[in-house]
């Protein structure tokens, strides 16, 4: 990743070929392929334990496929180089901010850590970013004084200083109230809205998930079962689509019986 460079270089494709991965003998991921457009917000959807985050894992680069093989711009992320060329940031499930720094020292990080810019410099763009998302003036908190939305926005400013062509969310709504839920989400349709970055989002959050995607991927045990808009998911006539999508309001009817 490279901070020296600016916004003027396009969103990148994301393409995913034959992808299979198993731990301990068990196969998690089953033979995933799809391809993310150019500043698209495509979202990852499916119940807990279905293979979303450990794809995600792959796509960034932290886990390396059985079989198959990840493409940016059309080039294998295993070529010497390849990950290095194009900027991409990763929002963790829990903000993984560290305690022990500020609010600002923690988005600032990685321009500190890799000496890019100069104090003053750092300062500017930390301000920059928390403005962004909202949490303009918080540079001097320490993350156990924040909510558990404020530090998913502080994790997403962290992303920004890397001026991402890609993005990656995982679980971007978990353990957030349904109003911090929606806060988040305005955020990431807003940030793409303004950097062009290719979003890449994975959840379980229904009202998300239908609330932000471009496009929408299901899927179920290590499969991907169906690909398309938001509207052509709600349609679709997969018996476990279905389940899934209208599981909580299934719940809530049989309550109230």
């Amino acid at each position: 990743m490279n901070a020296n460079q600016n916004n003027s270089q396009e969103s990148v494709t994301v393409e995913v070929r034959g992808l299979r991965k198993g731990f301990s003998g068990q196969p998690v991921l089953k033979g995933l392929s799809f391809r993310v457009e150019q500043g698209e917000i495509f979202v990852i959807m499916g119940p807990s334990g279905s293979g979303k985050s450990v794809l995600l894992k792959h796509i960034i680069g932290l886990e390396l496929p059985d079989e198959g093989e990840i493409l940016i711009d059309g080039e294998s992320i295993t070529e010497p180089g390849v990950m290095a060329k194009h900027r991409l940031a990763m929002v963790f499930q829990s903000g993984a901010l560290l305690n022990s720094l500020s609010v600002g020292e923690n988005v600032g990080l990685y321009l500190v850590e890799h000496r890019l810019k100069t104090a003053h410099e750092v300062k500017q763009i930390v301000h920059e970013k928390l403005d962004i998302v909202g949490l303009a003036g918080t540079e001097h908190k320490m993350p156990n004084e924040l909510s558990g939305g404020m530090k998913k926005r502080v994790a997403i400013a962290r992303a920004l200083v890397v001026e991402p062509q890609l993005i990656l969310y995982d679980e971007p709504t978990s353990e957030l109230d349904p109003l911090m839920s929606v806060t988040v989400g305005e955020e990431i349709v807003a940030l793409n809205h303004r950097i062009h970055a290719t979003s890449i989002v994975v959840s379980h959050d229904r009202e998300l998930a239908f609330g932000i995607a471009d496009r929408m991927a299901i899927i179920f045990d290590g499969e991907i079962i169906f690909i398309g808009k938001p509207d052509e998911v709600k349609k679709h006539s997969d018996p476990r689509i279905k389940e899934f999508i209208h599981a909580e309001h299934q719940f809530k009817k049989k309550k109230s019986v």
